[in-house]
């Protein structure tokens, strides 16, 4: 890359850009109280399982990496289930809200983070990491363990959110404090 032009930058600024973005949308989702959508549960039980078995399907070749994923998955699912245990859930005239766990929030935003700063040093740093492409990325066990970890929590969390504004349905108006 020519970085003697002043233009060089901006494609890897805005990417950067974007990226922390995106990450600090996500960190402030997990931590903060918010209204249950109406999609987002919804959304999340289509693509999560879908990219799961997208990722199971192309590591069939690598048994580690097969492996890493569906024990992320499995340990992603019991933190699903741990972190309804700590949500907390309201029913107010606006709508349902709940507010996820700050601790374990932070915990796996930091997990991703973590995962991405490690990914960017070692294309940085190492030349040849950027050669390998995106697939080898793709198949490494540290990665698919991260990911499966938290596609299971997001799929877990999904499913008791959806539980949750199932029973508050059925049980009337004001009948909605307590666990999904």
């Amino acid at each position: 890359m020519d970085l003697s032009h002043p233009t060089a930058l901006l494609v890897p600024a805005g990417v950067a850009a974007l990226v922390g973005w995106r990450l600090y949308a996500r960190v402030r989702r997990m931590v903060t109280r918010q209204r249950l959508s109406r999609v987002r549960p919804w959304v999340t039980l289509l693509i999560f399982p879908v990219l799961v078995a997208v990722l199971l399907i192309g590591s069939r070749s690598h048994p580690s990496a097969a492996t890493a994923l569906a024990a992320g998955v499995a340990a992603g699912a019991l933190l699903g289930v741990y972190g309804l245990r700590l949500t907390k859930f309201e029913q107010t005239p606006a709508g349902l809200f709940y507010t996820p766990n700050l601790h374990l929030g932070i915990a796996l935003s930091a997990l991703l983070i973590a995962r991405i700063g490690y990914r960017a040093v070692q294309m940085y740093f190492l030349p040849g990491s950027l050669q390998e492409g995106s697939a080898a990325f793709a198949r490494s066990p540290l990665t698919l363990l991260i990911f499966g970890t938290l596609a299971g929590y997001y799929v877990a969390y999904a499913v008791g959110l959806l539980r949750w504004k199932r029973r508050v349905a059925l049980a009337g108006p004001r009948a909605s404090d307590g666990q999904p």
